[in-house]
């Protein structure tokens, strides 16, 4: 394969707590990314979102890109990354500017998004997003794009996410040490949301829940915006560690198994099924149930969707998603999770891959794996954000102010 035109290259940099995937994609003249490959390598360095050790990290990173360009055929030298943790914070805001001209100009927008973001953070944070829900004209709301009509006063509200400068920074780094610049910097679960959520159930109101390795990301939609986003702590990795403690066997083993014979649901389990469990140390492998194992994963999948329900229920959206919960994420795919998500909160669940998004082709393997949705959602952000900086076409707002913000502050500080 010849080496690929570089301007037509995009490059999203999944570094997650469990594994780092780096997905190539190649934009054509109508828009659509043609998926040319994936790296991925176990995750060494970060611990819920969060880099621990920096070298580790680097190395990780590295052979996930060596692998992605190896398969492409492709030399890369930047990327769109995300990010997540517990230490994101969000909230909404809302900003009013007088508009100057009588005519609303992208000057008034940049105006008034910065008044509605000129909120106190804490100093250790900063703004990593900020996402529009939707503009005003002399109380006229529901308006998308405010450029060009008249008026005099013009309001915004926007969703603005912040996160720990330190966390940025060492990510920002680590990526740097693979002598990769960074393209800009987008919340994990916003990222995912652009691959598998649909126009209609933005608009009518959803919830994505994306079940990692070190966090569970949670993003809610309504009249197509997105309004409230969390992230909560416990993921796949606790149920390996369960599963490791209550079947005593190693952790390499244990997340084998995970993945080979994981169920949420002890009733999809034959009672007769037995597996061959490895032991610790020189002991021989045992052979125990497939239902015991099933009955260790129910009851954290069980505490991580209700923490997820309390979540939603203290932010005031759970009787705000008449569409449900889109479940995405490598945990997501695991035999009974979508069936217990639909037990416990008596609504809709679906599981969340990259193939309703219709300007992604290629490697199904990984267009239609639910733990490549951020890492697809990444190229269809960088391919809008590029659009816009290029074209600046009607609708993209809030893509050309992030990235413009973000550029700012990645150079900066490095």
């Amino acid at each position: 394969m010849s080496r690929k035109v570089e301007e037509r290259l995009i490059v999203a940099l999944d570094v997650g707590t469990s594994k780092v995937a780096a997905v190539i994609g190649e934009v054509g003249g109508d828009g659509v990314i043609r998926i040319l490959g994936a790296g991925t390598h176990p995750s060494r360095g970060l611990r819920k979102g969060v880099v621990v050790n920096i070298e580790s990290t680097v190395q990780s990173i590295q052979r996930a890109i060596e692998e992605a360009e190896a398969v492409s055929n492709c030399q890369i030298h930047s990327a769109y990354t995300g990010i997540t943790g517990s230490h994101i914070r969000s909230f909404n805001s809302h900003g009013v500017v007088p508009i100057r001209e009588k005519e609303v100009t992208t000057q008034d927008v940049d105006r008034v998004i910065d008044a509605a973001r000129a909120v106190a953070i804490p100093a250790d944070h900063k703004v990593l997003q900020i996402l529009p829900q939707g503009f005003a004209i002399d109380k006229q709301e529901g308006i998308r794009d405010p450029v060009g009509m008249s008026g005099v006063r013009l309001e915004a509200r926007v969703h603005i996410v912040t996160g720990s400068a330190s966390v940025a920074y060492n990510i920002v780094k680590c990526i740097q040490r693979c002598n990769l610049e960074v393209d800009d910097i987008i919340l994990s679960q916003v990222a995912a949301s652009q691959a598998v959520l649909s126009e209609d159930e933005k608009s009518l109101g959803v919830c994505l829940v994306d079940i990692g390795g070190g966090t569970t990301d949670i993003a809610v939609f309504t009249d197509g915006f997105i309004h409230h986003s969390a992230v909560i702590p416990i993921a796949g990795d606790q149920v390996t560690n369960d599963i490791a403690v209550y079947q005593r066997t190693p952790t390499h083993s244990a997340e084998d198994i995970k993945v080979r014979y994981g169920c949420a649901l002890a009733s999809l389990v034959e009672t007769d099924e037995l597996i061959e469990v490895p032991s610790v140390g020189e002991r021989l492998p045992r052979q125990l149930p497939r239902r015991s194992l099933a009955e260790v994963i129910h009851c954290r999948i069980d505490e991580l969707l209700k923490l997820v329900q309390s979540e939603l229920q203290s932010s005031g959206f759970e009787d705000r998603i008449p569409a449900g919960l889109v479940l995405t994420g490598g945990t997501s795919q695991m035999l009974g999770v979508v069936e217990l998500a639909e037990q416990i909160f008596k609504m809709p669940v679906r599981l969340g891959t990259a193939q309703r998004a219709a300007r992604v082709t290629g490697n199904e393997e990984i267009v239609n794996n639910p733990a490549y949705s951020t890492g697809i959602g990444l190229l269809l952000f960088g391919t809008e954000a590029r659009s816009a900086v290029v074209s600046e076409p009607s609708g993209t707002i809030g893509v050309r102010g992030l990235l413009r913000r973000m550029k700012g502050w990645l150079q900066g500080n490095f």
